[in-house]
Parts: structure tokens; sequence; C-alpha cells
């Protein structure tokens, strides 16, 4: 088991994810029309190319989604009870077809459970990082994790 127990977070740890991931266009393609996403900065390479972009922009929802991906296997996984809500998200850049996505996870709360006495509330922000080092995603995750057994 990769992810930790409530008791064992601190706040203020950090976490440098390992795993990296290049955006292909079949991720951004299979992930709009999967979504129902008609968006044609996403899809459409004419339009994106007439916008101030000048290219296919990636789905934020997926840059979203691989940024939680990167994180659990440090933070949760074998752990989680469940994902309680997902705040403050913001993209601050955007990503295209070719960046290369790296995550940091810094636990900034933790909260004793009232309702599960064999679980507490972890509050992770995650940050989504481009080969640039540029900040494309972040939010702040709340999520039921496992008390030590």
């Amino acid at each position: 088991m990769a992810g930790k127990y409530f008791d064992e977070w601190t706040i203020g740890d950090t976490l440098t994810h390992d795993i990296r991931r290049t955006v292909t266009e079949t991720d951004n393609l299979l992930f709009t029309v999967m979504t129902h996403n008609p968006q044609p900065l996403h899809l459409d390479i004419e339009a994106a190319k007439a916008s101030e972009f000048g290219q296919i922009l990636v789905n934020g929802t997926f840059t979203f989604s691989l940024m939680v991906g990167l994180s659990v296997g440090d933070t949760t996984l074998g752990t989680l009870v469940a994902n309680l809500g997902y705040d403050k998200l913001v993209m601050p850049k955007p990503v295209f077809i070719g960046d290369t996505l790296r995550a940091e996870s810094e636990v900034i709360g933790l909260k004793e459970s009232k309702s599960r006495p064999n679980a507490g509330i972890v509050t992770f922000l995650h940050r989504c990082l481009n080969q640039r080092d540029e900040l494309v995603c972040q939010c702040e995750r709340s999520a039921l994790v496992q008390r030590k057994p």
C-alpha cells in the first residue's frame, strides 16, 4: 500500500510525485469526446489556430483529473474512504498537446472525523506544473482517510 493513514500525516508534509505525463493528442481527444464537451478549442484545429492560443488547448478537466491521478499513489492509495470535495480550483496557464505535467501535494489541513472514529479528513493542496515549472492547475482536495489499524 502506497498511501498513508490519517495518523501518519502532519500539516506541512510536502510530496513531489515521481510520475510525470506528457499529454498527447489522443488523451485530449478521447477525454473531450467521452465527456461530451463540444468546445472547438479542444477539437477543431482550425478554430484553435484562429484563437489567441494558435493551437489546440488541452481540456482543463483532463488537466485537473491528471493532476489528482498523479497524486493518488503517494497520498491515498489503499487508505481512502472517500473524496469529500475539491475546492479553489484554478488553471492559471494553458496546457497544450506535448506538454509534460508533474504534480506536487502539500497537507494543509487535518481534522478528526466526528461520524467515523476510524477515519479523519486530510486536506491536500495539489499543484500541477508543466515542463517549464509553470503552474497550470491547483486545487484543494478533502479526503476521508482511514486511521492506522
